[in-house]
C-alpha cells in the first residue's frame, strides 16, 4: 500500500514539474479554425487572383498585393483566434497565460519565424518568388519544432511535417499553392482535431 502511495506521489510530482515547465493550454479548436482560415484564403487566392496560372500573380503587382493582404488576414485571424481560445482554456485550467514558460515559448517560436519572414521579404524584393511557399512552410516548421520543448510535445511532429512539405514544395515549385494548403490548412485541421479529441477524453 505504501509502495503504491509512493508511486502516486512520484507521478504527481512529475506532473507538477511538467506543468511548471510547459505551456499546455493550447487549444485544439484554434488549430482547426486556423486550418479553415488558410484553406479559405487559398480558395480566394486561386479563384480571384490566379485565373490562368500561379505565375500570373508575380507578373502583376496589384494581384501580388492582394495575395499578401489575404496572407496577412489569414495570419491575423489565426493569431486572434489562438489567443482568445488559449486564454479561455488557460483560465479553465487555472493556469497563468503569461509567465516565464510562455515567454520562453514565444521567444523559441518567434526567432525562426521572424528570421524566415525577413529572409522571404529579401527574396521577394529580389523578385525571387518561386520558393516563397516552401520557405514559409520550412521556417514555420522550424519554429514549431523549436518551441515544442515548452508546450505539448507532439507539436514537434507537426513541425517536422511542415518542414517535409516545405522541402517537397521546393522540389516541385509549380505546386506551391497546393503544398501551402496542405501545410497550413490540412495539417492544422488534422493536428487540431487530434488535440481536440484528446481534450475531450480528459
Amino acid at each position: 500500500m505504501e509502495s503504491k502511495k509512493y508511486l502516486d506521489d512520484i507521478s504527481e510530482i512529475k506532473e507538477l514539474m511538467s506543468r511548471s515547465s510547459r505551456f499546455i493550454s493550447l487549444s485544439g479548436l484554434s488549430g482547426i479554425l486556423a486550418g479553415l482560415y488558410a484553406i479559405t484564403g487559398a480558395v480566394l487566392a486561386y479563384v480571384y487572383l490566379t485565373p490562368n496560372s500561379e505565375d500570373y500573380i508575380v507578373l502583376h503587382s496589384y494581384k501580388f498585393k492582394y495575395l499578401v493582404a489575404i496572407l496577412i488576414a489569414v495570419a491575423t485571424l489565426s493569431i486572434i483566434t489562438a489567443f482568445l481560445l488559449t486564454t479561455r482554456k488557460a483560465k479553465q485550467n487555472n493556469e497563468a497565460i503569461w509567465d516565464a514558460t510562455t515567454k520562453k515559448l514565444l521567444v523559441s517560436f518567434l526567432i525562426p519565424l521572424i528570421t524566415g519572414g525577413i529572409y522571404i521579404i529579401i527574396k521577394l524584393q529580389s523578385q525571387h518568388y518561386g520558393l516563397t511557399a516552401s520557405l514559409m512552410l520550412i521556417f514555420y516548421g522550424l519554429a514549431l519544432a523549436n518551441a515544442s520543448k515548452y508546450t505539448l510535445g507532439n507539436v514537434k511532429y507537426l513541425g517536422y511535417a511542415e518542414i517535409i512539405l516545405g522541402l517537397l514544395c521546393a522540389a516541385l515549385p509549380g505546386y506551391g499553392l497546393w503544398f501551402w494548403v496542405a501545410g497550413f490548412g490540412v495539417l492544422h485541421i488534422l493536428y487540431g482535431s487530434m488535440v481536440y479529441f484528446l481534450e475531450g477524453k480528459k
